[in-house]
């Protein structure tokens, strides 16, 4: 087996100063939030006779330097794009601007306002766990849990890692849930909340989160982790500092990169 190595202390460079935390609103508040700014934009200019396009260019770059401040660009895309793309649907449809309300409708239920602080829906690729065995073998029988099983591709792609294992989903959408269910009959799958799950029963849990999310999930894992069960993260890794997981390595898969941290 690789040679394990203990994850490291953070560097004392990289704590933070002292003091106010800056105010981050959960995602994707920020952008329904600069979209409806933009509509108001467009419906204030409009009412003061300033001509369609006018208004339509002022609204969409108050939308694109809303977007500045998102860290991640697929965030600064979306946060930027929404206003226009919209403004075009719309148009195209002829229907009134608060039909845009429906959309946020449905987003707010396949994505309730609970699981903001979550990872949106981004599904793991088919061979992303494809040589996770190889550096994290488990037994026949055991307890694997996706937790923010989504749609059930993070459930599929661990089924082809360890087809002996017991898999278990948890969801907290429950359309998510529902629709994980019915594509994946071979595993158990409850609608919960991610945090609140008990993590003790399971051999291996499997995480497919944002960054800021993981030393959340690393505290997690040294309460509730049994000695000898595994984190497994894709993508992401997780904080240093946390003495209890030690990393090990996994061999390369095409696509994003693969962590797994094994409880002391």
């Amino acid at each position: 087996m690789p040679n394990r190595r203990p994850l490291k202390n953070p560097s004392p460079a990289r704590v933070a100063p002292p003091g106010r935390a800056p105010l981050r609103l959960p995602w994707p508040l920020p952008a329904l939030l600069t979209w409806a700014a933009c509509w108001v934009c467009w419906l204030g200019l409009r009412s003061v006779g300033l001509p369609p396009w006018t208004a339509l260019v002022t609204a969409t770059a108050l939308g694109a330097l809303s977007a500045l401040p998102q860290q991640r660009r697929w965030r600064r895309l979306m946060v930027a794009a929404g206003y226009p793309l919209s403004f075009a649907a719309l148009g195209a449809a002829s229907v009134p601007a608060w039909a845009w309300l429906l959309p946020l409708a449905l987003l707010a239920l396949l994505y309730p306002v609970r699981a903001w602080h979550d990872a949106p829906l981004f599904p793991t690729p088919r061979d992303a766990l494809g040589r996770l065995a190889g550096g994290v073998p488990l037994p026949p029988g055991a307890r694997v849990l996706d937790a923010g099983c989504g749609l059930g591709d993070g459930l599929i792609a661990l089924r082809q890692a360890y087809p002996q294992a017991r898999l278990h989903g948890t969801e907290w959408s429950w359309p998510l849930r529902l629709a994980c269910a019915l594509r994946c009959p071979w595993a158990t799958v409850r609608q919960g909340d991610i945090w609140r799950e008990d993590w003790s029963g399971y051999d291996l849990v499997y995480l497919f989160q944002r960054p800021e999310s993981m030393d959340r999930a690393a505290r997690k894992a040294v309460v509730e982790l049994r000695p000898g069960a595994w984190l497994v993260s894709l993508e992401f890794p997780l904080p240093p500092g946390h003495a209890d997981l030690l990393a090990q390595p996994v061999p390369p898969a095409p696509g994003k990169p693969v962590w797994a941290y094994r409880r002391r």
